[in-house]
């Protein structure tokens, strides 16, 4: 409904804007369970408490102008139209916690959004299942910026005085800051320095063009887990697929200088291989690109940062939605394929894509188009984009220590957001040792999440297996 901005109504950001298209309305499903049954007054007096409250994104109505302008306006929280309660099992037939969550997920993901009419986000508690739903809409901030939104909310279980923080990764000093080098050792630093920008540009142009082809018309080949346009508003089914991160730092370390990305893109690739050998056609041919869509954190210091930080204006790691997006090819390969050839080949295209100002031209040329072109224009962009490729792909860093909220310890932390074109999307999110991806699926073109699920899962373990093997020989 369009409403007169008034002078104290903020705008909307033009990743704000863009998450609000309808063809890219995002919600951000953060599922929460816990060791103890849930207390509803308890939960409700937390909330009402909470720092969320007071972070002005949580109490503000989205509004637009008689121009469609969307802006914040402040208004009063009402916290109990915010508390969805139910007290039976939420899915249909007799099940586990786990399946019945992810089956009322999965329904969320194609549900109406959240009501205008109220500040836009929602608790789930789903009391039979000692489960807690969080549902942020995509607008008021990233996963990183709700991330750190949760944990104020959280205090570590080992001192719950603590509130809970990820670590920033340091800057990497360099290696020829010292004195007393020789001249030589100069010359070859900055004979590097100057390859490495060649290489940068290089890099930025190939990938920049391919962004700019994906968004107009090249797209993947067919397969059996593309999805397309409409596809957003097909049925889910949703699963997990459960890590240790010790056998992704275990395997990372089989090739130098890998990180726990490239050892989740390797398992991507490879468990993508095993399920297309048992679904796709024979034919397929070895070396089949899928291309996946992935956001990277733009912030001047990678990782979660605590709330204080993000709410500074002046901060380089402020709140909101900066992020870029870069496109991630996998490679379909047959069985008998070195199981650690694909974490070689994902640690290589990762290589080559932090070196490109891919992320950084996307979230620019994104801000230029909704300046120039409006929110219309810059929606249905990034619409085909998705249409254009095979699947969405994100990982977020959680908190490795145990927390709690309120009294009551969380056990495991899952995230995943409603339906995009992509047929097949997988979220990240490591908690306490481990890592859980939620895969969300369009059932009608992966009737089987499960076996898929298993597919990443025995990727690793037998990468883990293909390492020690190594290690004794």
């Amino acid at each position: 409904m369009a409403t007169l901005a008034s002078e104290s109504d903020e705008p909307l950001t033009p990743a704000g804007r863009l998450f609000v298209r309808p063809e890219m309305n995002q919600v951000i499903h953060c599922a929460v369970g816990l060791k103890n049954p849930i207390d509803i007054d308890s939960v409700i007096a937390q909330v009402r408490s909470s720092v969320m409250l007071h972070h002005p994104r949580f109490c503000s109505l989205l509004v637009r102008d008689p121009d469609g302008r969307e802006h914040w306006r402040r208004t009063h929280i009402d916290v109990d139209r915010h508390i969805v309660v139910l007290d039976r099992p939420v899915a249909a037939t007799e099940s586990d916690d786990e399946c019945s969550v992810n089956e009322y997920l999965a329904d969320l993901s194609t549900s109406s959004g959240l009501s205008e009419d109220k500040p836009l986000w929602e608790i789930h508690l789903l009391l039979a299942h000692k489960c807690m739903i969080f549902r942020f809409h995509h607008a008021l901030g990233d996963g990183v910026s709700l991330m750190s939104m949760l944990l104020a909310c959280c205090r570590r279980e080992d001192d719950p005085d603590v509130l809970p923080r990820i670590g920033s990764v340091g800057n990497r000093r360099n290696g020829m800051a010292g004195k007393g080098r020789g001249w030589w050792e100069w010359v070859y630093y900055y004979l590097r320095v100057l390859w490495g920008f060649l290489e940068m540009a290089w890099f930025s142009l190939i990938f920049v063009v391919e962004f700019i082809l994906r968004s107009l018309w090249v797209r993947d080949r067919e397969t059996v887990i593309a999805g397309g346009a409409g596809v957003e508003l097909w049925p889910r089914k949703l699963a997990t697929a459960r890590f240790w991160l010790e056998d992704m730092k275990l395997v990372k370390k089989a090739v130098p200088n890998a990180t726990v990305n490239d050892v989740l893109f390797g398992v991507v690739s490879s468990g993508l291989s095993r399920y297309l050998d048992r679904r796709g056609p024979n034919v397929l041919q070895d070396g089949l690109q899928m291309t996946g869509v992935s956001m990277v954190n733009l912030r001047e210091q990678p990782g979660s940062q605590d709330l204080s930080e993000l709410m500074k204006d002046n901060s380089g790691s402020r709140w909101g939605n900066k992020f870029g997006m870069i496109l991630l090819p996998v490679y379909y390969h047959k069985s008998g394929t070195d199981p650690l050839q694909y974490l070689k080949t994902a640690k290589a295209m990762i290589d080559r894509k932090k070196q490109s100002l891919e992320a950084y031209f996307s979230y620019k040329i994104g801000y230029l188009v909704m300046t120039c072109l409006g929110s219309k224009v810059a929606g249905l962009l990034n619409y085909r984009i998705v249409c254009n490729t095979s699947f969405t792909i994100s990982n977020v860093v959680g908190p490795q220590q145990t927390i709690m909220i309120g009294d009551n310890p969380i056990t495991y932390m899952r995230a995943n957001s409603s339906s995009l074109p992509h047929a097949l999307t997988m979220h990240m999110v490591s908690y306490a040792g481990r890592a859980d991806m939620q895969i969300l699926v369009a059932k009608d073109i992966i009737p089987d999440p499960d076996f898929l699920a298993n597919c990443f899962e025995n990727a690793l373990l037998e990468m883990k297996q293909a390492v020690s093997a190594t290690c004794k020989i």
